[in-house]
């Protein structure tokens, strides 16, 4: 089976957007390679879009709505797809981050899954109410595959103090977490950095989010309560982009945010 005729348009917006995009270009007789011209795009990337392995970006849509005068329906579409929640969302971000040249990462509440030892992700997954604990704990564990990439990707971290400072599992487990910090700090291609407590409301209290470069286009994943969100949208990428900064204005230098980590972990008794 193809990845076209697997499309199920009756239970994912996504998959109706595909379908829709082709169904309205083949009635035009329009070849994929002048709607690729039409979106400034390259063939494969319309190949893609209707087979859903690429999401329509809403710049696109508005695009086609005006070439083909749909009174707006990929954009409504879009619109609702954006503001729903896909399930194939954190296996895409998944995807993406093993493929990613570069990761910028804000975390408000936890150590990124990237860089949790077992018996932390252990916990939080018990904390959470998670059956089958063993079975997220592989897949999360797999996740940290792309650190022993060569070469591995340029990741900056940015965490809130209270990251490093919750005891996750007891201090035992939270010891040995922010030892495996430390140990992944000694990487040239990664560096971490504290927002400390002291600064007061940022724009980084609204909720955790990453950015990956895969290729040469940017993709934002932001986290919710129930599941995340994948940003493709260049417009909205850029707002996490410019987030991003204005948080990096807020945190500690590199050498500080190591001697805090330090303390801390130093303190757990």
């Amino acid at each position: 089976m193809s990845a076209r005729d697997s499309l199920d348009p009756a239970g994912s917006l996504w998959d109706l957007i595909a379908v829709q995009l082709r169904r309205h270009r083949e009635e035009r007789k329009m070849s994929g390679s002048k709607l690729a011209e039409i979106l400034d795009l390259d063939r494969s990337s319309v190949s893609r879009l209707e087979s859903g392995g690429m999401k329509l970006q809403l710049k696109h849509a508005k695009i086609l709505d005006q070439e083909w005068q749909t009174g707006g329906l990929f954009a409504f579409l879009v619109g609702f797809a954006i503001a729903g929640h896909d399930t194939e969302w954190f296996k895409a971000h998944a995807e993406m981050e093993l493929r990613a040249s570069e990761l910028r990462i804000w975390e408000l509440s936890w150590v990124p899954g990237l860089f949790q030892t077992e018996d932390y992700a252990r916990a939080m997954f018990e904390a959470a109410g998670l059956r089958n604990i063993d079975a997220h704990l592989a897949l999360r564990m797999k996740r940290q595959d792309v650190l022993n990439r060569e070469p591995g990707p340029v990741m900056r971290v940015f965490l809130d103090q209270g990251v490093i400072e919750q005891p996750v599992g007891g201090p035992e487990i939270m010891r040995a977490q922010l030892a495996a910090l430390l140990e992944r700090a000694q990487h040239p291609n990664i560096t971490f950095r504290i927002v400390p407590r002291c600064v007061g409301a940022h724009m980084g209290r609204d909720g955790s989010f990453k950015i990956m470069t895969v290729g040469h286009s940017e993709v934002a994943y932001t986290e919710a309560c129930g599941g995340g969100r994948l940003v493709m949208d260049g417009t909205e990428v850029r707002s996490f982009r410019l987030r991003f900064d204005r948080i990096s204005d807020r945190a500690l230098p590199v050498d500080a945010s190591i001697e805090l980590i330090k303390r801390i972990m130093e303190g757990l008794q």
